[in-house]
């Protein structure tokens, strides 16, 4: 029943974030009498949500749930001081990110009023081996999760995105020399960004905090400057 009722919340998406009954059995790929209990049950818990049309969207309580998540909420509410400062200063788009698994998990952004547009959003994945944020936290992951990321497939999401292997081994190589990354118009083409690495009190990298500029305003080492100091001043927070 679990499994079912995951799968049944595993069908909403950023870009399906409305559904009908008929919409979720087809995405769960369950029968519509086992979607129809499944939902009634989830709705009366407050997992999802029936709007006046009848469609189903995620409901506040799992949103109440998920800020529970000690590497989510915490590290947020700690780190979200400094974000704003180095928005402030930058007027650029700040990110605050953690992995999962093989992949990068937002858990903060803050956009700059004239910054260059993203992709990303709150609570949103993405690869690791495309942004600045995911660099870093692949640079300084096990090694058993850089070779599963490294054995592919790496997604292609511009012509300056980075699929060969060794050049990413070399990336990471720099990344951890360097102490920030950079993303060269890797995920869009009109946007870089440089990240930093966040360490908790044992010194193991935790997070990762970056500036997404428009392709050109401003140089990587420019702007690794702040994000390093950013990094820094989160990490004595955790500490």
């Amino acid at each position: 029943m679990i499994g079912r009722a995951f799968r049944v919340l595993d069908a909403f998406s950023p870009q399906r974030p409305v559904l009908s009954l008929s919409e979720i059995a087809r995405r769960a790929g369950m029968p519509l009498s086992t979607v129809h209990r499944l939902v009634h049950e989830l709705a009366e818990w407050g997992a999802v949500e029936r709007d006046d049309a009848g469609a189903y969207r995620i409901g506040l309580r799992l949103w109440e749930l998920g800020a529970l998540a000690p590497r989510g909420q915490g590290l947020r509410e700690r780190a979200l001081p400094f974000l704003e400062d180095l928005s402030q200063i930058t007027r650029e788009n700040v990110q605050l990110a953690v992995r999962e698994a093989t992949e990068v998990v937002f858990i903060e952004r803050i956009a700059g009023s004239r910054a260059v547009p993203v992709l990303t959003r709150v609570g949103g994945r993405f690869a690791l081996t495309a942004t600045g944020v995911g660099l870093v936290l692949l640079a300084h992951a096990p090694v058993a999760v850089q070779e599963e990321v490294l054995a592919g497939p790496i997604e292609r999401y511009t012509a300056r995105t980075v699929t060969d292997p060794v050049r990413l081994r070399r990336m990471l190589a720099d990344v951890r020399a360097r102490g920030f990354s950079v993303s060269d118009r890797q995920v869009t083409m009109d946007a870089l960004s440089v990240a930093a690495p966040i360490h908790d009190q044992h010194g193991q990298v935790v997070a990762a905090v970056s500036l997404v500029v428009r392709y050109g305003s401003a140089k990587p080492e420019a702007l690794a400057a702040p994000v390093r100091t950013s990094a820094r001043a989160i990490s004595r927070a955790l500490t």
